[in-house]
């Protein structure tokens, strides 16, 4: 009888009163145990939460109203236990115009230093930077380098602090897999195909020792269709066979509404160990990469960004083997260290690279059976040029002495050239260059 009563009025009562006169017009409702006054308290509450901690897609939430309070609590546990190890405590917080909060967090409190392999340690000094014999060309055209958006205000971090963008829930609750938060979908991997829909426009060396890459790219903010969907270019530093013992060092720029709930591109990392499987992740969101300066906020926006047929501006990246110690440090802009992926990170890396991979790669879910529309670096394809095409130029590697050299037989791939394509090209200026990129879905790519 009183489960009874108190069901009616959890359908069609608004609040604790209902509850209370529903209880008061039968007497013998009182006569059961206070438990299930407790029980039934307890599913109201939770009934009102439901929504807000819900992961399904919005598209689905109509084909399955059922709430299940104990999977959702269990989530909430799980993003709450992800958000302590990634958020570390802050001496100093910035507030960005983009609606990033940056935390200026000690040195040796950053992620880096959670992994069981640098636990206690300090981050090391600058290493021996390579050696550079060819003069790097201007491009022509070309604006001042970029900075990130939330250095807009002219405040920054204290010197013995790192700025890390600060994770939150709604950031997890985007995600399609809060257990996998913050790293790249498992998938099969091969150099010269499309694998679980990411396709790619890429210039490429391999056959040889490398131990290091160098390369300038423009920034641009290309359209993502789908927010599971993203779209970047970057270099990747290889090494270990195309199966589950790829190492990988990546870096560059990425807009990925997933991963940060907006279409800004952002400056970033990634590095793995196992072809995506169970180690590395994105920027500073595991144990892994260590951070060295306080001003560059691995994952902020970056602006200003290029404009078809209007400003250019580019970021140049250099990724090299520090010859004393062996870690694979990032240079991001003119001379400027962000810091370096430990050696003990990893398995064929602790040598060298097979590999070195410049380009874009972009994300195609085939919603509704067609090919995304999803952009990959300016939108326009390579032939259209400069100003209008996005590229990559100046491409060198290092090599085993730690100079920085041309690239050797440099080769291009386009996986779906209707859709995304590349041409490059040599001179005195640029050094090795390509234009790369697309719109995605168009009449010659349904």
């Amino acid at each position: 009888m009183l489960i009874l009563c108190r069901i009616r009025c959890l359908h069609f009562g608004h609040g604790i009163r209902q509850l209370h006169q529903c209880t008061t017009m039968a007497s013998c409702c009182r006569k059961f145990s206070s438990i299930i006054h407790i029980l039934v308290i307890f599913l109201l509450v939770s009934s009102s939460i439901c929504p807000v901690f819900s992961s399904e897609p919005h598209n689905l939430r109509g084909r399955n109203q059922t709430f299940r309070p104990e999977k959702e609590l269990k989530k909430l546990k799980i993003i709450r236990q992800r958000l302590n190890e990634i958020n570390k405590p802050a001496v100093k917080t910035i507030q960005s115009p983009d609606g990033d909060i940056i935390d200026c967090v000690l040195l040796h409190h950053q992620p880096a230093f959670d992994h069981p392999q640098l636990k206690g340690q300090r981050p090391l000094d600058p290493p021996e930077r390579p050696r550079d014999y060819g003069a790097e060309g201007m491009v022509m055209g070309a604006e001042e380098e970029p900075v990130q958006l939330w250095r807009m205000s002219g405040e920054t971090c204290p010197e013995g602090t790192i700025p890390m963008r600060r994770t939150r829930e709604e950031d997890m609750l985007r995600a399609s897999s809060v257990r996998r938060f913050g790293r790249k979908p498992r998938r099969r991997v091969r150099r010269d195909s499309t694998s679980n829909g990411h396709e790619h426009a890429v210039g490429y060396v391999n056959g040889q020792e490398y131990y290091g890459a160098r390369g300038s790219l423009n920034v641009w903010a290309p359209h993502v269709s789908n927010p599971y969907e993203f779209s970047l270019s970057q270099l990747w530093v290889i090494s270990g066979s195309f199966a589950h013992d790829l190492n990988t060092i990546e870096a560059g720029w990425q807009v990925s509404p997933e991963l940060y709930g907006d279409n800004y591109p952002r400056f970033f990392t990634y590095w793995t160990n196992d072809a995506y499987e169970t180690t590395g992740c994105y920027n500073l969101l595991c144990s892994g990469f260590v951070q060295t300066n306080n001003r560059i906020a691995i994952g902020a926006a970056i602006s200003p960004m290029s404009s078809y047929h209007g400003g250019q501006f580019d970021i140049t990246l250099l990724v090299w083997k520090d010859p004393k110690h062996g870690n694979w440090w990032l240079e991001f802009g003119s001379g400027v260290l962000v810091g370096y992926w430990p050696s003990c990170l990893f398995t064929h890396l602790r040598d060298h690279a097979t590999m070195v991979q410049f380009g874009g790669e972009i994300v195609n879910s085939r919603a509704g059976g067609f090919h995304t529309s999803t952009a990959m670096g300016s939108g326009h394809f390579s032939g259209e040029g400069f100003g209008k095409a996005s590229y990559f130029r100046n491409l060198q590697v290092v090599d085993w002495d730690n100079n920085l050299i041309p690239l050797p037989n440099l080769r291009l791939l386009a996986d779906h050239p209707n859709c995304y394509d590349i041409r490059g090209g040599i001179n005195g200026v640029w050094g090795h260059y390509f234009y790369y990129g697309g719109p995605g879905r168009n009449v010659r790519c349904p």
